[in-house]
């Protein structure tokens, strides 16, 4: 056992890692002109989402678990979806609501209304701003976009950072933290800046494993192979978050695109690969030019969503534990076939090889070896007729905590 310091969490990213599923909103002027990436050259006045509905998009979110709800207040064209006072290229512009209207606003308000945490995304690139190419000029738009959005809107959870399209630009990454510190503290901020969480480097909503907490890098987007360049006080502890659209490479909606929705199968498999290996799953759903979730993606969401508590609302047997085994007892024989690990990671990431065992005939079977656990790890397996399972911790850094040890039989 090597005694060493470990990067620990603070407050703000454990209780972000315990939320574990979020919903992402992608919706904008794209939206309008059936494309993922504007140039920021299309009218407002196609803006105009006349059945729009925040609350039905915040209960289906809360109807499917989500913990969180993320929305794209600006994408990369540039296009507001909030009444901004630092360029006409927003929703006062279209007929949307008579010019009146405020989506960031309504979507704040039924987050609070549901009891579901808010988040933003403001795209740092911008192809529609003028001053785009005067970094000083437009480090102070920036600025101001990015204040309007913390000082009016509630407590946001998180900041989403993209860096799409900003290969080779220096954004005033200091001032935007200090902005985000003044007025956001408690703000979860994604890959930019000194990030508090990492992308996790995929848009397919899957972690590698192991796929550890610490972090001294992430890639910068999907176009480029740089890497994101973090302020000296981006802290050691920094988790994955996995983002996915539910439609195949489609953030926006499309007409005529019913084809490229995820099947249940493949959203499992997501669920396995980025909440079971310790991340946040960020699953994007994207409103139609009415200004609604489409039922067809809303019934997918809530498929997929009711299969995961099918599987893991009630385990057979939980416990909990300390050191370099922990044994789990059933009241009878019976049919098992998942683990879910939990650590203790208030105290750091300690555990670094296991193996998972299940007793048989007084004889102790090897079901799974592992090594990161993390937040969490699920563990799926040939399904084993056992009385008591085991995890054996292998090799871990200082005394290894089991937050949770749970049996399923999915």
């Amino acid at each position: 056992m090597n005694h060493t310091i470990l990067a620990k969490p603070s407050e703000q990213q454990l209780k972000w890692q315990d939320l574990e599923f979020g919903m992402f909103c992608h919706f904008g002027i794209n939206t309008f002109c059936d494309q993922e990436w504007g140039e920021g050259t299309d009218s407002p006045e196609l803006f105009n989402p006349t059945q729009f509905d925040a609350l039905q998009w915040v209960r289906s979110a809360k109807l499917a678990g989500a913990a969180y709800f993320v929305l794209t207040a600006k994408h990369h064209d540039g296009f507001c979806l909030w009444p901004t006072e630092t360029t006409d290229y927003s929703v006062k512009s279209s007929p949307w609501r008579n010019g009146q209207g405020d989506v960031v606003r309504e979507v704040a308000d039924a987050c609070k209304q549901e009891g579901i945490r808010f988040g933003l995304y403001l795209s740092p690139w911008d192809r529609h701003e003028p001053c785009y190419p005067d970094k000083e000029a437009y480090d102070d738009f920036y600025a101001n976009q990015l204040t309007e959005l913390l000082t009016q809107y509630g407590p946001l959870v998180e900041l989403w950072f993209d860096g799409a399209g900003s290969h080779g630009r220096e954004y005033d990454w200091r001032r935007i933290m200090g902005l985000v510190k003044q007025y956001q503290p408690d703000a979860m901020v994604f890959n930019m800046g000194a990030p508090t969480i990492r992308w996790v480097g995929n848009e397919d909503g899957v972690a590698p494993y192991p796929c550890w907490n610490t972090a001294e890098s992430a890639k910068l987007s999907m176009y480029t192979q740089d890497m994101a360049a973090w302020l000296p006080e981006t802290p050691a502890w920094v988790p994955a978050e996995c983002d996915v659209p539910i439609r195949k490479d489609r953030w926006f909606w499309h007409p005529n695109d019913e084809h490229t929705l995820r099947s249940l199968d493949n959203l499992l498999d997501i669920y396995y690969r980025s909440v079971g290996h310790g991340c946040t799953l960020l699953l994007n759903l994207a409103p139609d030019n009415r200004g609604l979730l489409p039922e067809l993606d809303v019934n997918r969401l809530i498929e997929f969503t009711d299969e995961i508590k099918r599987r893991f609302s009630n385990p057979i047997a939980a416990t909990d534990g300390e050191g370099d085994s922990v044994l789990l007892s059933f009241v009878a024989e019976t049919d098992v076939n998942h683990v879910i690990l939990m650590e203790d990671i208030a105290h750091g990431e300690r555990i670094r090889s296991y193996v998972l065992e299940a007793e048989q005939q007084g004889q102790w079977i090897e079901l799974v070896k592992g090594s990161a656990v993390g937040h969490k790890k699920i563990d799926r397996f040939e399904t084993v007729r056992t009385k008591q399972m085991r995890v054996r911790v292998t090799a871990s850094v200082d005394k290894a905590l089991i937050r949770s040890f749970a049996a399923y039989n999915c």
